[in-house]
């Protein structure tokens, strides 16, 4: 008994305390805190870029334009914004002076990154998206990242 009573007024507590919080205003997103990863970027030739790269879910922009929104809520894929690939890589492309481009598919809310560094995309070779050695199931913007982790983009053969 003591123990139910004691869970009882523990989550009522914990209840009160988040009906207190104040609510975002309408229509605002909370901001993600950044978070640093290991990004590598591995062309045909070897490494293009690697370091550590601090990161937000952000607007992203490709070489040729057209920004769009990358933070891991696209298509719902999150119910909070957060850092993403896409938007690792395009920071590193800013501050490291490379350029990175992609396919803008209003369908996916995503892209396909087809450049990077002007190594573009062919019918038998792709940039492959990777966190932590395993490819992401879904596209660079909706895929939420972590501190510590380890991106990379990685030119790959189509088997």
């Amino acid at each position: 008994m003591f123990r139910t009573a004691t869970v009882t007024a523990t989550a009522a507590a914990v209840l009160a305390l988040v009906g207190a919080a104040p609510a975002p205003a309408a229509g605002t997103v909370a901001a993600a805190d950044p978070v640093t990863v290991q990004l590598t970027v591995t062309g045909p030739a070897g490494t293009v870029f690697s370091d550590e790269v601090t990161t937000t879910g952000h607007s992203v922009t490709p070489l040729t334009g057209g920004a769009h929104l990358c933070d891991g809520t696209n298509l719902g894929a999150n119910p909070e914004p957060g850092a993403t690939p896409t938007a690792a890589l395009d920071d590193a492309a800013q501050q490291n002076g490379f350029s990175w481009d992609g396919v803008w598919y209003a369908s996916f809310d995503d892209y396909l990154v087809t450049q990077i560094d002007g190594i573009s995309q062919t019918a038998d070779e792709f940039w492959l998206i990777s966190v932590n050695g395993t490819a992401t199931p879904v596209g660079g913007c909706q895929f939420l990242v972590s501190d510590g982790d380890e991106v990379a983009f990685t030119w790959t053969e189509i088997d």
